[in-house]
């Protein structure tokens, strides 16, 4: 069954957990004990509600203050297609969160108050899923009861939130009115208050929406990051020399020529093994121990790649960035590059550009880059790196910055083709 990845957006009391929790209580996917639970813990329970929020909001913290702080993953399934949901926050402040919980996601919800129409939070969150590669968006507008279910203000929403589609070429957006506290819209349709609305409810387009199918995932680049070097040199395994990691994107066969970057090295496929135990081939999101036909050197961190499509090899990259530090970006200043396995050091050379969030221009004279700014980047590595462009393949194409001395993520990086 195919498994639909989505990350749910929006600014803080938009609704987000509760549009979670309503999907998963009218698609009839909480356990007995579960909704129990949240019963006795309702606060609405004297007006004989649940609050459904409280399924998402797993710290404490986040049900004292009633937002959410960290991602929190949901799983559940219909009878046409399994579902894995990120609630990502909504504070300014937990920007970085969303990015984690978007990294790989097929799907994008954005929430919108019906009372207060697109938002800076709003634009900040399409930008986000923009800049990671999200090919799909769904924006629904929440608490259309609180507007009398008016159609007017959902219409103005939607020619709003297009001007910034149009900016930020989001191809496939749907957008759907809602009102996730009554549950309208949701599984089920609205027979009164939305009754001018004609499309499909929310669970009906997530279960039929398309999404990249597992034939076009395996006719990707082929990309192995190497996380370790198997050489037991026990009795019993005097000669065993494999290289464990993670099929990242495409599909290895027995017998495929194959490319060991940085270095260049070529050579062949010999076996595949998993558990132990051969098979023919290994397709992306399997890790697997990879038998190579010559004994060259191979080492944790270099990247095995496929005749077709090859990457990009250099020391000085362009990327965008979203930057994730309360200590601002320094320009000229050196941070560790984790890609994959592979770390190395690099320098920031220069900050093209930063982003408006409000007006999407590109801003040149940046005195400073903060926390949540979005923008581009050069970076210069003391060692090539290997890398796809983020756009071509998602798989090959992110990183992470960390800083040398708090060793905290700093940054997410999306790599572009070096200008």
């Amino acid at each position: 069954m195919e498994i639909l990845r989505f990350i749910t957006a929006g600014s803080v009391d938009d609704g987000k957990s509760t549009l979670i929790g309503r999907l998963l209580y009218d698609s009839k996917s909480i356990l007995i004990d579960q909704l129990a639970a949240i019963t006795k813990q309702s606060k609405n329970r004297e007006a004989g509600e649940i609050d459904l929020a409280i399924l998402t909001d797993g710290l404490r913290a986040e049900r004292e203050q009633g937002i959410t702080i960290d991602v929190a993953y949901k799983y559940f399934s219909t009878p046409k297609r399994k579902f894995i949901i990120a609630d990502a926050p909504g504070h300014v402040q937990y920007t970085r969160n969303m990015v984690t919980g978007a990294s790989n996601s097929d799907l994008a919800i954005v929430l919108i108050d019906a009372r207060k129409g697109v938002i800076e939070q709003t634009r900040r969150h399409a930008l986000i899923a923009a800049l990671l590669g999200i090919p799909k968006m769904v924006v629904a507008v929440n608490k259309m009861d609180l507007v009398g279910y008016s159609q007017t203000v959902f219409e103005q929403i939607q020619a709003d939130f297009q001007i910034l589609q149009q900016k930020l070429n989001l191809e496939t957006v749907k957008f759907i009115p809602i009102s996730a506290l009554s549950g309208e819209n949701i599984v089920n349709r609205s027979e009164y208050g939305l009754s001018w609305y004609e499309g499909e409810t929310l669970l009906a387009y997530l279960e039929n929406v398309e999404i990249a199918t597992k034939k076009q995932k395996n006719e990707q680049p082929q990309r192995f990051s190497v996380q370790y070097v198997l050489r037991p040199q026990t009795a019993e395994l005097p000669d065993y020399r494999g290289y464990a990691g993670a099929v990242k994107s495409g599909i290895f066969r027995k017998g495929d020529t194959v490319w060991v970057q940085p270095t260049g090295l070529a050579t062949s496929i010999k076996s595949i093994e998993l558990n132990q135990k051969e098979i023919p081939f290994a397709a992306e999101g399997q890790s697997v121990v990879l038998h190579l036909a010559d004994e060259i050197d191979v080492s944790r961190g270099d990247l095995i790649v496929g005749e077709k499509q090859p990457p990009l090899i250099g020391s000085q990259v362009q990327a965008r960035f979203c930057w994730l530090d309360t200590k601002p970006l320094q320009i000229g200043g050196t941070y560790l590059l984790q890609q994959h396995s592979r770390r190395v050091r690099c320098k920031v050379k220069n900050v093209d550009y930063r982003l408006n969030i409000n007006t999407l221009e590109k801003e040149s004279q940046v005195a400073q880059i903060a926390l949540n700014d979005i923008g581009s980047l050069e970076l210069k590595a003391a060692q090539p790196l290997v890398y796809d462009p983020y756009q071509e393949l998602r798989a090959g194409g992110s990183a992470i910055l960390i800083d040398e001395t708090s060793n905290l993520t700093v940054a997410a990086l999306m790599f572009e083709p070096f200008r």
